[in-house]
């Protein structure tokens, strides 16, 4: 059994500047350490504010050998938590907006020291602080996706996914910011939505920006589309449906905008056709498994010694496709962009393909038009489904091996 402590002058001062730091709105992080108690293991607990579900909390993470355990605690409960802990600790550090606190636990006498911040550190804390993301790390339909455990703190292994849902977002935000003629009740279909990743995170944006927008995401898995379609339920996401097929077999009536993120190989030629046949405003792709093209290819006389390699060969093959793709776009009054989504470190499938209308067109622009004759003739390229498509010609899926 350990010794029980009393509390001397300065940890009844400590605590009390504990709360009072809480009540000003001045607190930014709490840590006990030189665990003493009974508890095995135990090493170090942190305490910080959350908010989940619109509620402030104390989040307290305890530190032991081998695992970490976070639990959320209202402010009276998570202060209650930190006075019976404080008694089994020899220091405790507390950091506000200004200061730093420390107190040490000695065997004659206890000693509490009061620091102010250097300026520099104020501000870099206060930057910490203020930094903000488009998607809140709280959101509990993160947890449900397994981003967030449930004290809305990121899990490790999707660090990666939950910078490419961030960045694409910040990408979605800005091109809705360029396109002028969308109105709030938005119309969006994600095809190949997965397990709704950057579904629920562009419902989530728009619901928050008083957008009034109706989701749906096309899933070939039967279990991911349940799954999401609870998710939604549970998050009360009302507009936000999901449903069991692929572009081929599902047909909305209005697109504004138009997401296929990873569709595979010709898949993402099917959507993009989706988007432009019922003028989405904007389209944003990010193709995977360009195979269409690659037995095509046939190597113009000067590029031979470079597309000898297979390594190289696959490349062209897919600067060529999408190209080819985006020019079709420009040709159907679409101002587009490609551009590297996320960094290769993260993801191989980088690419992202954004489109925003900015004419409508009676015909294709016959300039462009040329221009991916012009490539096709030189590369020897005798089909593209993306212009087969638009020319209303059409694809008898046994003969693509890809059914995506």
């Amino acid at each position: 059994m350990s010794k029980a402590i009393l509390p001397s002058p300065q940890a009844i001062s400590f605590v009390a500047l504990l709360r009072q730091c809480l009540d000003r709105g001045q607190f930014d992080r709490l840590i006990l350490s030189q665990y003493v108690g009974e508890e095995a293991d135990l090493e170090k607990i942190t305490f910080r504010l959350v908010e989940v579900q619109q509620q402030q909390k104390l989040s307290v993470l305890y530190r032991y050998k081998t695992q970490d355990v976070t639990k959320n605690y209202n402010l009276e409960q998570g202060i209650a938590v930190f006075e019976a802990l404080f008694s089994q600790v020899k220091q405790a550090n507390l950091w506000e907006l200004e200061q730093q606190v420390q107190f040490k636990r000695g065997k004659k006498r206890d000693l509490m020291t009061i620091q102010p911040l250097a300026k520099q550190k104020t501000l870099t804390v206060k930057h910490d602080r203020e930094k903000q993301r488009l998607i809140e790390q709280t959101a509990p339909y993160l947890q449900e996706l397994g981003i967030t455990d449930h004290a809305g703190v990121l899990v490790p292994s999707m660090a990666k996914k939950w910078k490419q849902i961030n960045k694409f977002i910040e990408i979605f935000s800005q091109a809705l910011s360029e396109q002028k003629q969308l109105k709030d009740d938005v119309n969006v279909v994600d095809f190949g939505s997965g397990k709704g990743y950057l579904t629920f995170a562009m419902y989530d944006y728009l619901q928050k920006n008083k957008w009034k927008p109706k989701i749906t995401g096309v899933e070939l898995r039967e279990n991911l589309v349940q799954f999401c379609q609870d998710v939604a339920v549970k998050n009360n996401f009302q507009a936000l449906d999901f449903f069991e097929g692929d572009v081929r077999n599902y047909q909305p009536e209005r697109l504004d905008v138009m997401v296929a993120l990873h569709a595979c190989d010709i898949a993402t030629d099917f959507a993009i056709h989706c988007g432009i046949r019922l003028n989405a405003s904007l389209i944003l792709c990010a193709p995977c498994c360009h195979k269409e093209l690659r037995p095509q290819l046939t190597s113009p006389n000067v590029v031979q010694p470079m597309l000898q390699y297979g390594v190289h060969a696959g490349q062209q093959a897919e600067m060529l496709t999408d190209t080819i793709r985006a020019l079709l776009l420009n040709a159907y009054g679409y101002e587009t962009k490609v551009f590297e989504f996320v960094a290769l470190s993260h993801t191989n499938k980088n690419k992202m393909i954004l489109a925003v209308k900015k004419k409508h067109l009676d015909k294709p622009d016959a300039k462009i038009m040329q221009q991916i004759q012009d490539l096709k003739a030189m590369y020897g390229i005798q089909t593209q489904s993306l212009e087969r498509l638009l020319a209303n010609e059409l694809v008898d899926e046994d003969k693509h091996g890809c059914r995506c």
